[in-house]
């Protein structure tokens, strides 16, 4: 089975091709089974490598496929790493991309590009698959792209609103800045080690001394290239407008796959980073100061979606923080618990908006919860489980990442579990204001308002069920459990910090559970029992509010601060150098050109007079010049 593993990029691949000719031929349904299949078939041969590789003592197969780039000492081959790292990943991205894809058949079948769709979504699939299991950084590199460009196609979809473009035009700029930092850290990694390949990189790596320099540099472009794809501070104000994408696709690109990318990338060089502790810290600050931005943010948002997206740039930076610490498999848990958490919460506000008629801003909601029982119960489930109390997922992978920043700083811990307690709060403060309460909207459309149909509700059951015993996986020592992941990862991830003692680690546990259940009783009496509804109009809002709502005014920072005096120097170079100097020289030698022929077109008079003349002297002229040489 593991020899097989080019299948499971290449059908969905396929997939994309059959749709993509086929769009406006086939049929919806046969769309919609043919999008779903293929990336079903992928995800029945990851199951089936999954546990091949777990029966097998080499537990990191290479498989090569061809030779792809060879120059001069450069030799990239397309070949594909297998390991418990990939195959675990491979698991995320087409299991969880299945149930987004099934889902999808429901939500989107009344658009008229349904065929498109389902091919794009196959590509962006392809892509990420082709991210994770390259073997080497160029093949990487291409998936990254690949994902990248995709987002915008998925972003943008609905490209006739100028705002939805707008917004996949963002996304697209803001990653490729980040692929920029990627690109050259390659560069700096075939210059340092004279390959891009993992097997031959890492070994050379484990052998320098931390502190290198050029490890150094590599480490920082790298976490660049992670802080485009994965919105972090400050390149994570794409992530929230990419919400003008169906919410299909906010799943696919906020739950477990093109916004992991980054997360996985660092924790696949985690050779690296060890030998790079300030980059490792300014890792740590930039995730704990993201996690903290993206929190405050969704604490006063009232699009549904936009809480959602703020939720995702917070946890992201939780991630981060992990990586910071060394906790890569805490990091690493939390993207497997989140993939579920996640997308179960953004299919779960579809299923809403698909209830509501396309309505998104929850202060037109309320009273849900007995007309859509199964989106209410799911996503509850969703949001304990990213509330993070026991025994569902989320509680299991934040813990393991904060017990570790605890052992690394305790001020960081400190914050971290503040965030914590934000989190808890604004994604109740959701829930209640969904679900609770009168419904606040007009009575017309209350009386339309009714449960999806079971291609969506099924792989809402699906997630909610991950959701709740996803976190068995990593069950602490501390608990009873062995912590079966961190086993599983031993040979790829070999330099996992250690968390503290089992009683500190029980004291962290009893700080985060009551506090996040302080921060959920709150957000009970503020929004059930004093039914509290957030104000639409910003005068009435306290200065800190406004500033959340408002997102911190950062977009208009980046618009004071970058795009309009970049605007203004293109401006410039237009007016003055394109038009006065460019076009003044080239427009000037036509002229002068054209003025010469008019004077030397009255020397062709047709007089052989003249001509005879102009003969005469020209012989006189050249006799001179003969003689005077001489």
């Amino acid at each position: 089975m593991i020899n097989l593993v080019w299948l499971v990029p290449l059908i969905p691949l396929l997939g994309f091709v059959i749709n993509g000719l086929g769009r406006n031929t086939l049929s919806k349904n046969l769309i919609g089974f043919i999008g779903s299949s293929v990336i079903f078939i992928s995800f029945a041969i990851s199951v089936g490598i999954f546990f091949e590789l777990g029966a097998d003592a080499n537990k990191s197969h290479e498989i090569f496929l061809f030779d792809w780039i060879s120059a001069g000492k450069l030799n990239i081959p397309l070949s594909f790493l297998l390991d418990p790292l990939s195959s675990i990943m491979l698991l995320i991205i087409t299991g969880v991309g299945f149930l987004i894809h099934i889902y999808s058949v429901g939500y989107m079948h009344a658009d008229e590009a349904f065929g498109k769709f389902f091919s794009y979504l196959n590509l962006f699939i392809f892509f990420m698959l082709l991210l994770v299991l390259g073997s080497n950084y160029i093949v990487m590199f291409i998936g990254w792209e690949g994902v990248g460009l995709c987002s915008y196609l998925l972003i943008g979809f609905w490209y006739t609103n100028s705002s939805y473009a707008s917004a996949a035009k963002k996304a697209f700029i803001m990653n490729r800045i980040g692929d920029l930092g990627f690109l050259l850290g390659v560069f700096f990694i075939f210059t340092t080690f004279g390959t891009v390949e993992f097997s031959k990189i890492f070994p050379q790596a484990a052998n320098m001394l931390p502190g290198n320099g050029s490890i150094a540099l590599i480490a920082l472009l790298l976490f660049i290239g992670a802080c485009g794809k994965s919105a972090q501070l400050p390149l994570f104000t794409w992530l929230p407008d990419a919400m003008a994408g169906p919410t299909p696709v906010s799943a696919l690109i906020h739950a477990a796959t093109m916004v992991t990318a980054g997360v996985y990338m660092i924790a696949r060089s985690n050779v690296i980073f060890d030998l790079a502790p300030m980059i490792q810290h300014i890792i740590a600050i930039v995730g704990l100061a993201t996690a903290v931005l993206g929190a405050i943010i969704a604490l006063t948002q009232t699009d549904i979606k936009k809480v959602l997206a703020y939720s995702t740039v917070s946890q992201l930076g939780y991630m981060f923080l992990g990586l910071g610490v060394g906790a890569y498999n805490g990091a690493f848990f939390h993207v497997i618990t989140h993939a579920f958490f996640k997308a179960l919460l953004f299919l779960c506000a579809g299923s809403v908006i698909h209830a509501l008629h396309h309505e998104q801003d929850m202060r037109h909601m309320g009273g849900l919860r007995k007309k859509l029982p199964v989106t209410f119960i799911t996503m509850l489930i969703g949001t304990i489980a990213i509330a993070g109390l026991p025994p569902f997922s989320g509680f299991f992978s934040k813990d393991e990442i904060l017990a570790h920043v605890y052992a690394h700083d305790k001020t960081m811990w400190a914050i971290g579990v503040f965030t914590a307690f934000l989190t808890a709060f604004y994604m109740f403060r959701m829930l209640f204001l969904t679900f609770s309460g009168k419904y606040r909207g007009t009575h017309h459309a209350e009386e339309k308002i009714h449960e999806s149909p079971k291609s969506m509700t099924i792989p809402l059951i699906v997630l909610a069920v991950l959701s709740a015993i996803g976190g068995m996986i990593g069950v602490p020592e501390a608990l009873g459990g062995n912590h079966w992941l961190s086993h599983w990862m031993a040979p790829v991830i070999k330099h996992a910090t250690e968390g503290p003692d089992h009683a500190t680690e029980y004291m962290l546990m009893a700080v985060s559970v009551i506090g996040v259940l302080i921060a959920i009783g709150f957000a009970y009496v503020k929004y059930v029992k004093q039914n509290h509804i957030p104000l639409p109009d910003e005068g009435k809002r306290t200065a800190l509010a406004n500033l959340s709502y408002q997102k911190f005014y950062i977009d208009e920072i980046y618009d004071f601060l970058i795009r309009r005096p970049l605007d203004a120097l293109s401006t410039f170079f237009y007016k003055i150098i394109d038009n006065k100097i460019v076009d003044g020289i080239v427009n000037g030698l036509g002229w002068g050109t054209s003025e010469a022929s008019k004077g030397l077109r009255l020397v062709q008079s047709g007089n052989v007079g003249f001509y005879l003349l102009m003969m005469v002297v020209g012989i006189i002229s050249l006799l001179l010049y003969t003689y005077l040489s001489l």
